[in-house]
């Protein structure tokens, strides 16, 4: 009974994950996921899913079928008032039937990686996270009797006992002394694990909206949840501009909004500052998402982004990704200008225009479809 119900609650999680990588775009469309998301858990509506439930066929015989109208009473007794009780009439459509189910954020990636077909990544930073492991790989001659190797000690009092002529095939009596004794023996072994940062950036100045800012918050949740299914550690850092640069956390990052200009290489100084502190390259693997609608103050600012890209962040970083989302305000000149100087063919510099929310998947493949 067990196993049958372990199979059909299988069978059901088979049916319901093709369901979401059939509407993926929708899924990754729906900011109410990230109200329910938990610390390794998202429940993500599933309205369209149809709960089994009894259907009446066609036969009018049977318990329960026979004449009556909505809303009589049982057995045809009048109600407490004497009258026939009052029913509400029936209805012909379907009703709703809404679902929620959970899944890991280690599914959701394994979903996201099979249906955008993303490559595992290969990681640069040196791996700093140290793990100790015992192995039981060896045998060894002492040992705590809690370990004691039953069959290879039986093997070797018979190795015993053939080598000194005592051993008699036909009446094959086993006594292991104790120099036969032998046990399980462990190596340990330190597991070193790779561990990355994603340090993201965005403008906050007045044309950056609620919905370009809804736009980065959806893309972020997918980026996130890849990666950490690609590094054992994971740290997440937060960076705000205008005119100036500054550290927040989360929430701030999403819910800021400024009225200033943009200096974009404001941002760029800081992210560097963060790295030089806290995240030697040898150790880390970096990753830098700037979220921007491609407005600069001047081209002398674009200038000095480029060059800071290519004199200091592009040799410390996996890739360096810039998303330009769309506004009606944005010029979009920055990513124009970035395209002329690194091109399709840097891998060290992703590019991607998010026009709408329909549009962060193919961002998204953009991003990490390179496995960098």
């Amino acid at each position: 009974m067990i196993d049958g119900a372990r199979r059909d609650h299988a069978r059901f999680r088979q049916i319901i994950r093709g369901k979401i990588k059939q509407d993926l775009k929708k899924h990754i469309t729906h900011t109410e996921m990230f109200g329910r998301k938990g610390k390794d858990v998202v429940s993500i509506p599933m309205p369209q899913i149809d709960i089994p439930r009894f259907r009446f066929g066609s036969n009018q015989g049977g318990v329960g079928q026979g004449d009556g109208n909505p809303g009589d009473p049982v057995g045809g007794q009048p109600g407490d008032d004497g009258q026939p009780g009052q029913g509400q009439e029936a209805g012909n459509q379907a009703g709703d039937h809404g679902l929620e189910v959970e899944f890991t954020l280690q599914e959701l990636a394994e979903i996201l990686g099979e249906e955008l077909s993303l490559p595992k990544i290969e990681p640069r930073g040196a791996k700093t996270l140290k793990s100790k492991v015992d192995r039981y790989t060896s045998i060894a001659s002492q040992g705590p009797h809690s370990l004691r190797h039953f069959k290879r000690t039986i093997k070797q009092a018979i190795q015993r006992q053939i080598s000194t002529g005592t051993y008699d095939p036909d009446r094959p009596v086993i006594i292991p002394e104790k120099k036969d004794f032998r046990f399980r023996s462990w190596k340990s072994d330190v597991q070193q694990e790779n561990s990355a940062v994603i340090i993201y950036m965005m403008d906050v100045s007045g044309s950056m909206g609620d919905e370009q800012k809804d736009i980065v918050r959806t893309e972020a949740f997918w980026i996130n949840t890849w990666l950490r299914s690609q590094y054992k550690g994971v740290e997440t850092r937060y960076i705000i501009h205008d005119a100036t640069a500054k550290e927040v956390d989360e929430d701030t990052f999403f819910r800021t909004r400024e009225s200033g200009g943009t200096l974009i290489s404001s941002a760029y100084k800081l992210c560097e500052k963060i790295i030089e502190k806290d995240y030697p390259p040898s150790d880390w693997n970096i990753y830098p998402f700037h979220f921007s609608d491609g407005d600069n103050w001047s081209s002398e600012d674009t200038k000095l982004c480029i060059d800071l890209l290519k004199s200091s962040l592009l040799r410390k970083c996996n890739v360096f990704c810039y998303g330009q989302v769309d506004s009606r305000y944005g010029s979009g000149q920055f990513y124009k200008d970035l395209s002329e100087v690194f091109g399709k063919d840097d891998d060290s510099v992703i590019l991607s225009r998010i026009e709408n929310k329909e549009a962060v998947l193919g961002s998204i493949k953009d991003f990490l479809g390179k496995g960098k």
